[in-house]
């Protein structure tokens, strides 16, 4: 689903009620493919500022971005807010990934209904991403 969809999903909605539609997202994120959904997972694909373990893969090809995630099924808010931006940001194009503001919180509404640590997660992971994709593409370019 787009971002704008997930964007005006939450945008009436209260802080109790969006974080009710997270926890109800939490089942949409994708099961890791068979590459890489053998644990344990590389340390270097664990996202450091998230207090949960979030385990991310980027891959940039023929400039689409292509991602996969690892989120334990008892965080299901953490794994709502990994399920929108894996799912809004698959196979869009490495320039609409970077371009993205790396605090998505503002567009979605979520600053008020998410405590300290999980906006620091979510902008670690939206980080995590965002350099991994400069990285790829720089890497291809030269």
């Amino acid at each position: 689903m787009p971002l704008d969809d997930y964007i005006a999903e939450l945008s009436d909605l209260d802080d109790q009620e969006k974080l009710e539609v997270l926890v109800e997202l939490a089942e949409e994120l994708p099961p890791l493919s068979p590459h890489h959904g053998t644990a344990p997972f590389p340390t270097n694909c664990r996202v450091q500022e998230c207090q949960t373990a979030v385990h991310l893969w980027v891959e940039v090809k023929d400039g689409r971005v292509h991602l996969e995630a690892d989120v334990p099924r008892n965080s299901p808010t953490v794994r709502g807010l990994v399920s929108i931006v894996v799912n809004s940001l698959q196979d869009q194009t490495a320039e609409q990934v970077i371009s993205l503001p790396e605090d998505l919180l503002p567009l979605l509404g979520l600053q008020s209904a998410l405590g300290m640590t999980r906006q620091r997660g979510l902008r670690g992971v939206m980080h995590r991403i965002q350099s991994e994709v400069r990285r790829q593409m720089a890497t291809e370019n030269s």
